[in-house]
């Protein structure tokens, strides 16, 4: 019998150029545990050099007083596996802008990366809200120069834009962050719904 992914769920797109901001949905059989059913957020772009970015809706164990100093212990504030690389430190993606959280970079429209971890452990303690607003992470992935592209082409990932409404891009974690971001790929992406997280336990 022929491969199934080579009848039903191999999509065939136009070769799309990655820019800062966009995300890359993972096609189905993707197996690397980082990144089974993951939506990753590309940080960093330069085709000389390569990428960086964050899986999105890979969500640890650990909640964020256990691994960030100065945290309330009572705050139930998730931490997320960004991808395989530098799993030795924290860092986190916002919308609340370098006027709150100084020194913080805008990647893509509403969305910004790092800055002030006072301002940031600060807006926590305070109780203001973290769902939609902020999204702590362990690692990140990155690619080498012509690596992404590769992988582009050869269909491993889906490319789009990030989400008009910034706070969807921290709101939701696992298989159901990444069916609504297929769902947001249009019909020609379809059939990829239609595939559970594990196919072999089918």
């Amino acid at each position: 019998m022929k491969d199934i992914t080579t009848n039903l769920f191999k999509v065939k797109s136009k070769p799309s150029i990655p820019n800062c901001g966009n995300l890359l949905v993972a096609e189905p059989f993707t197996k690397e545990a980082y990144f089974n059913h993951g939506v990753v957020s590309l940080l960093d772009y330069v085709p000389s050099e390569g990428a960086t970015g964050v899986v999105m809706n890979n969500r640890t164990e650990f909640m964020l007083p256990e691994l960030l100093d100065g945290v309330l212990p009572k705050l139930d504030i998730p931490v997320f596996c960004g991808g395989p690389i530098g799993q030795d430190r924290i860092f986190f993606l916002h919308t609340l802008g370098s006027d709150i959280i100084r020194g913080s970079r805008r990647y893509a429209p509403g969305i910004y990366v790092g800055g002030d971890f006072e301002a940031i452990v600060e807006y926590v303690n305070s109780g203001y809200p973290v769902e939609g607003a902020v999204r702590f992470f362990v690692g990140y992935s990155a690619w080498d120069e012509g690596q992404l592209e590769k992988e582009l082409g050869d269909e491993r990932w889906a490319l789009t834009q990030a989400p008009l409404q910034a706070s969807l891009l921290l709101t939701g974690t696992g298989d159901r962050y990444w069916h609504r971001t297929v769902r947001s790929l249009g019909s020609l992406y379809r059939s990829w719904t239609l595939l559970p997280r594990n196919v072999e336990a089918n």
